[in-house]
């Protein structure tokens, strides 16, 4: 069978287009996505897998903004029909954002199937226009705001698709960490970076008491205009630091970290559930219908993670709530276990089963599925079906 995942803009809809990639490929299904200028930049992403560049505008409140964004759209439908005609896809998986717009539009207009993936816990804009015409909604939270009581028939609960590598941390013993050990950090904004982690995760460190800090070994994600000046900070602290602008190897770093302080972006989220870490997490405040506290809300009431609002995120704030987990062992531990709980590892294979599913004609609704639960298999079609 042939799919067209359609994604963009950011690595949170870049990286779930990446694991379903690459399980539908083991399964020996043909792949192709369809992505912006942005996305294709991404490095680490779709390297064996062809990739077309559309046009694709993000939609504006201004009456110019807007009609030049329905320009790009267009202009981005017409280019996918060829491309549809041309490789004839059994069906389209978008991952929502306005990158994937012209890619479903195009589907559409052809009656190519549909599947949608919602990676937050609030369903996106995109994702709202095209719910109605989808013969599929996947999700990765329980619980979704903004879905209309007449979608709900078509919603199955996969999970996020995390790369292979990031499951089988959550298969290894978790880091062991004691009295003595070091405590390893890791910091990450999202694929934006994020100034306020620069300047106030150093001063929170630089608050701890000097026992624990001399244990701290960190790594830090940071926007390109803020590394010096956060570097600086952690040499004037005495505190070893490997900063980055981007985190390609964010399996080995996750792997080897005891806490993750960072915002609660869905990739962030579900990479941290599979590998089982437990986090800090600062959910960014002018997220979009602020999905990103809604997307902590299952993993802070697990007690996986602790949420501290922006507004609130303050040096001594964040010291005191490492200090709470850093001075016993224990409980950083069981963190780390109960992260795990609410992870769905088999995200990317159950995504995998639905999509080959629509590619076969039938949906959801046809043979009776309801929206499953955190525990039982997605039961639908089963791994390396083809048409």
């Amino acid at each position: 069978m042939n799919f067209v995942l359609a994604a963009g803009g950011t690595g949170g809809h870049m990286i779930p287009a990446h694991a379903l990639a690459a399980e539908l490929k083991s399964r020996g299904h043909g792949v192709m996505l369809l992505t912006d200028a942005r996305g294709a930049k991404i490095p680490g992403l779709f390297e064996d897998v062809p990739v077309h560049v559309l046009p694709a505008g993000r939609l504006s409140k201004t009456p110019w903004g807007l009609l030049k964004a329905m320009r790009s759209v267009m202009a981005g439908r017409r280019e996918a029909k060829a491309l549809y005609r041309q490789h004839q896809p059994h069906a389209v998986v978008g991952f929502g954002g306005y990158p994937a717009f012209p890619a479903l539009l195009a589907a559409s207009a052809l009656n190519i199937p549909t599947v949608l993936h919602e990676q937050n816990a609030v369903l996106g804009r995109v994702n709202r226009l095209l719910a109605g015409g989808a013969q599929a909604i996947a999700t990765a939270y329980e619980q979704v705001d903004r879905l209309k009581p007449g979608q709900k028939n078509k919603v199955v609960l996969v999970g996020n698709p995390v790369r292979a590598s990031i499951v089988r941390l959550g298969e290894l013993p978790f880091p062991a960490f004691d009295d003595v050990a070091p405590l390893k950090l890791l910091v990450t904004g999202g694929s934006q970076g994020a100034t306020v982690l620069g300047d106030v995760v150093p001063a929170g460190l630089g608050e701890l008491g000097e026992r624990l800090r001399h244990r701290l070994q960190v790594v830090q994600q940071c926007r390109p205009d803020d590394i010096e000046r956060v570097r600086d900070t952690y040499r004037s602290l005495g505190i070893p630091a490997e900063l980055s602008t981007y985190l390609q190897d964010m399996d080995a770093k996750l792997g080897e970290c005891h806490l993750m302080i960072g915002r609660a972006g869905a990739s962030t989220i579900a990479e941290l559930t599979a590998a089982g870490r437990p986090a800090i997490l600062i959910p960014l405040p002018i997220a979009t219908d602020d999905h990103q506290t809604a997307n902590a809300r299952e993993l802070a009431r697990a007690g996986g993670a602790r949420m501290i609002p922006q507004p609130q995120f303050t040096p001594a704030a964040l010291a005191r709530q490492i200090e709470a987990l850093a001075d016993d062992p224990e409980a950083l531990a069981n963190a780390a276990a109960r992260s795990l709980s609410v992870g769905r590892p088999r995200a990317a294979s159950d995504l995998a089963d639905l999509v080959e599913l629509v590619g076969q004609g039938e949906t959801p609704a046809m043979v009776g599925k309801a929206p499953r639960t955190a525990d039982a298999p997605i039961g639908l079609a089963p791994a390396g079906a083809a048409a």
